[in-house]
């Protein structure tokens, strides 16, 4: 016994096991209360889209309709007007989605102008993605089902400084767009710096798509990216390196967090930023922050 009249062996964590298991149990009854109140509450609409028709109505297109209805047109324009009450208006190193939910977070910094971007993440091996277009956004859904190749597929907007992204590159896994490494930059505004004065010409986000799955927010048909976005930003900077960029990182630019980023995937970062320079050596900044 301690002086404070508790036993030592009270105080002494639980294996690492045991928090790990308990975690997993957590997270797939919380997957399993989700998928059957998503089901029960879309089969409740069903039921009373159809009450006042005959039962020779009762088709499985009604489901499909309630669902579309709901994912595409209802749900994102409730998620529209939420989040222009309580998502701040202003750069919080987080992107946002067309529906105005915090997205993935901003890990990667550049200095440089967009031609010296493209140049160096081309030259690194990386694809610049095509425009999001009817044809482009009918052949990822085609090739990710049949597992087809399309290592320039789109890539979904994300919003920051209230302006999609600039540019965006990928690299394909395993010969599908169902899974891919993908990084967004966008133009800052002039004469804006980063929080701290850094005075830098593009903030990017880099995440690895891992499946294709339903957002928990809106029940849209989307990429599930992988948890630890860290892992891409360092892809990306030391893709960018290989290229003769300068890398800079700034240490703690924001505190580490986990979060869930706009389609309800888990994320976590621990809040370092590299600053990446494509400018010769002398131009860039002379230290690293810590």
């Amino acid at each position: 016994m301690n002086r404070s009249g508790t036993s030592s062996r009270d105080s002494t964590p639980p294996p690492r096991w045991y928090s790990r298991l308990a975690s997993t149990v957590v997270l797939w009854l919380q997957r399993i209360g989700y998928l059957l109140v998503t089901v029960l509450a879309g089969w409740a609409v069903y039921e009373l889209l159809i009450d006042g028709l005959s039962d020779d109505a009762r088709l499985p297109w009604a489901f499909f309709f309630v669902w579309v209805l709901a994912a595409y047109i209802l749900l994102p324009r409730l998620n529209r007007l939420l989040t222009r009450i309580y998502v701040p208006n202003y750069f919080i190193g987080r992107a946002r989605t067309v529906d105005g939910l915090l997205g993935d977070p901003v890990n990667l910094a550049v200095i440089g102008d967009a031609d010296s971007l493209r140049e160096a993440m081309l030259g690194a091996g990386w694809i610049e993605a095509d425009p999001v277009t009817l044809s482009s956004s009918w052949r990822i859904v085609r090739d990710s089902l049949l597992r087809r190749s399309y290592p320039s597929a789109p890539v979904s907007p994300l919003f920051v400084f209230g302006q999609k992204e600039t540019l965006a590159f990928e690299l394909e896994v395993a010969g599908s767009p169902a899974q891919r490494h993908h990084v967004r930059f966008w133009a800052c505004p002039p004469e804006w710096r980063l929080p701290g004065g850094w005075k830098v010409d593009f903030v990017g986000a880099a995440t690895f798509d891992r499946r294709v799955g339903l957002s928990l927010f809106t029940f849209q048909i989307t990429h599930k990216i992988a948890e630890q976005t860290d892992t891409e930003r360092d892809l990306v900077t030391a893709a960018l390196a290989s290229s003769g960029a300068t890398v800079h990182m700034l240490r703690h630019f924001s505190t580490g967090y986990h979060a869930r980023n706009g389609g309800g995937d888990a994320i976590e970062t621990d809040g370092d930023l590299p600053m990446i320079s494509l400018a010769p050596p002398s131009s860039a900044p002379s230290a690293e922050l810590s």
